[in-house]
């Protein structure tokens, strides 16, 4: 005779397409799930295969001891359950949504005064992909916390454990959508400024890519991260000044252009700032000096 282990049952709050896809994820695995959302129709669909609907967000988090949130910020937090208040006592709260390190601090302790148990968390990849092998979630607050639901949120994606502090995750997150955003940018402000010479997204792309996928080669190995801990910046090959050439060159090709030059220029700015610094023969890596104790712009 076979056994069935029945899953405990998951709230989850916030409905947009990373709420949905949670959702999803966790009524595949066999969890009893309750949804809300501002919008109850956007729980229709999940109600249809399965969810059960709540009418308040107080109902919502009575119906499991463990809530999972996916919302716009925390602000959106405080405002749909702060009215919930003491409710919240005896529940774990698990904010997958986005805000800053020091919101997400607060948040925790608050959580904390009403008897809740709350985790921070950051799920590093688009929807499509939640609840597959590529999925991973940052998460801090009690390590206790993921170890007893990580079952659970293994479902959404793996967890990454980075530390006690409440608002690591979201420094994980941040830093890591920092590179995500930054790329994005580069990539469509070099497709601009091949196409005001009349190069085409569909010719021009395939060779941006290739650029990208360059870049692992440059920090292969232990000692560009192992140099960049110990401040030390080796120029052995592309310096500072090389780069902040091209990087003025780029800047100088985009305003010929006619297109927008702020990122360039940000980036110009940089480089002016490490070599201003004495960096100039030092590798490229010594912009991190630059950017972690930022002087006044160069040129004002």
């Amino acid at each position: 005779m076979t056994t069935h282990t029945r899953r405990p049952p998951v709230t989850v709050i916030g409905l947009g397409p990373m709420g949905q896809a949670m959702a999803r994820a966790l009524m595949a695995g066999g969890h009893p799930v309750t949804v809300w959302n501002r919008t109850p129709s956007r729980a229709d669909g999940l109600v249809a295969d399965g969810a059960t609907r709540a009418d308040s967000p107080a109902a919502a988090v009575a119906a499991s001891d463990l809530a999972i949130l996916s919302l716009t910020d925390y602000q959106a937090m405080d405002d749909i359950l702060g009215p919930v208040g003491p409710g919240l006592a005896g529940h774990t709260i698990v904010n997958l949504s986005s805000d800053t390190p020091e919101r997400t601090r607060r948040a925790a302790a608050w959580a904390a005064g009403l008897g809740a148990r709350f985790l921070t968390g950051g799920v590093m990849v688009p929807e499509p992909m939640v609840g597959t092998e590529a999925a991973y979630v940052y998460y801090s607050g009690p390590r206790s916390l993921v170890d007893q639901h990580a079952a659970t949120l293994g479902l959404i994606g793996a967890p990454r454990y980075v530390g006690e502090d409440p608002g690591l995750a979201q420094l994980w997150y941040q830093a890591q959508l920092d590179v995500f955003l930054t790329a994005l940018s580069g990539l469509l402000h070099a497709t601009a400024l091949a196409g005001s010479a009349g190069v085409t997204a569909a010719e021009f792309l395939p060779e941006a890519l290739q650029t990208l996928a360059d870049i692992p080669a440059m920090l292969a190995g232990e000692d560009t991260a192992r140099n960049l801990d110990a401040g030390i910046h080796p120029g052995d090959l592309s310096t500072a000044t090389m780069m902040g050439a091209t990087a003025d060159h780029i800047v100088g090709a985009s305003e010929a252009a006619g297109i927008d030059v702020e990122l360039p220029r940000a980036i110009r700015s940089n480089y002016g700032g490490a070599i201003a610094d004495g960096h100039g023969r030092d590798s490229w890596t010594s912009l991190i000096e630059v950017i972690k104790a930022p002087a006044v712009p160069v040129g004002r």
